[in-house]
């Protein structure tokens, strides 16, 4: 596939455009978005990947394409069991939902960065040495495996990396939040805020988002044009698909099964070809059809699954008073 650089200039000033409106709309009014207006910004990020999806279809070929989405796919799935960490993250420091709209924006863009220069990296790593697949593929089998174990383990504690712990040792932290500000004045003294905390937790968490992530995607396509918008196509949006599906979350129980299964399947299907590069003629070439028709299957079970797993059990759980809750003066909480 040959992208030429206008191309690639276009595209990237069209993503930065688009985030530049993200950042200008929350800046001018931080606040916690309604349902409605997280779900047409959900559906206009989703209508704007489909139809860039369709458009590398008929401009460069039913491969391409099909690649496209079934990248796309697998970064927006991981991006939503993302989701589950950055709700984690935001209980933990208490961040006020008003401000959490800037963290998760901040946060989009850091990840952009961080998977950009992983792309580059990687595409150049392939380039140069084709044994890269098979660190790749066992990577991407062992991140399966541990996605199934800590599913299992359902621990929902944040532990603060080395990093977090050393700034909060080094530097004076005021208690409170300061608005949105990184940095405070505390009785003549600059101190950071605990947002600067956030910021920095968020940056690390998507530093090992990226480490996941780049691999899967180069599993399904080699091309780094392909690579890069469907990472970025799948970043769009997720502050509003946060504040979308936040209440949903916790129903998904079977998302991190899923995912297992469908970064295995990338995992032997990085090996099978690598194993076929270096002419072991047994090692079968998965179609990207194949492919996407497994994560797309795998998906829409689990998605399903997971909803009856939880309608099942919610009743049950009504009636405990365990999922179900008012505040202190016996008005139901606003759910919006």
């Amino acid at each position: 596939m040959d992208v030429s650089m206008t191309v690639w200039a276009v595209t990237l000033v069209v993503i930065l455009a688009v985030l530049a409106l993200d950042f200008f709309i929350v800046a001018r009014n931080p606040h916690e978005p309604s349902l409605r207006e997280a779900t047409l910004w959900v559906i206009f990020y989703v209508g704007l990947a489909v139809l860039f999806g369709v458009g590398l279809t008929v401009a460069a070929g039913g491969r391409p394409g099909g690649e496209f989405f079934a990248g796309w796919l697998t970064e927006y799935s991981l991006s939503v069991d993302n989701l589950f960490v950055f709700l984690i993250i935001m209980a933990k420091f208490s961040v006020p939902r008003q401000y959490q709209q800037k963290v998760l924006l901040i946060g989009v863009a850091l990840a952009l960065v961080m998977r950009g220069i992983f792309i580059a990296l990687g595409a150049e790593a392939i380039a140069r040495f084709d044994w890269v697949f098979f660190i790749f593929g066992a990577f991407l089998i062992y991140t399966a495996w541990k996605l199934v174990t800590e599913a299992a383990d359902e621990d929902d504690e944040f532990e603060e990396n080395k990093l977090i712990k050393f700034v909060e040792s080094r530097f004076p932290m005021s208690k409170d939040y300061d608005g949105a500000r990184l940095f405070t004045g505390v009785r003549g003294s600059r101190m950071i805020t605990p947002m600067f905390i956030v910021i920095l937790t968020i940056g690390t968490t998507d530093l090992l988002f990226a480490l996941d992530s780049i691999p899967a995607i180069f599993g399904l396509t080699q091309e780094p044009y392909v690579v890069f918008t469907a990472n970025a196509f799948a970043l769009m949006g997720l502050r509003q698909l946060y504040f979308l599906i936040g209440g949903l979350l916790d129903r998904l129980v079977y998302l991190s099964y899923g995912l297992a299964i469908v970064l295995g399947f990338i995992g032997v299907k990085l090996i099978f070809e690598a194993l076929h590069h270096r002419g072991v003629h047994w090692a079968p070439e998965i179609p990207i059809l194949v492919s996407l028709g497994v994560i797309i299957g795998t998906l829409t079970v689990t998605a399903v699954a997971s909803l009856v797993k939880s309608r099942g059990s919610q009743p049950a759980e009504d009636d405990a008073g365990e999922m179900v809750s008012t505040s202190a003066d016996g008005d139901a909480p606003d759910n919006d």
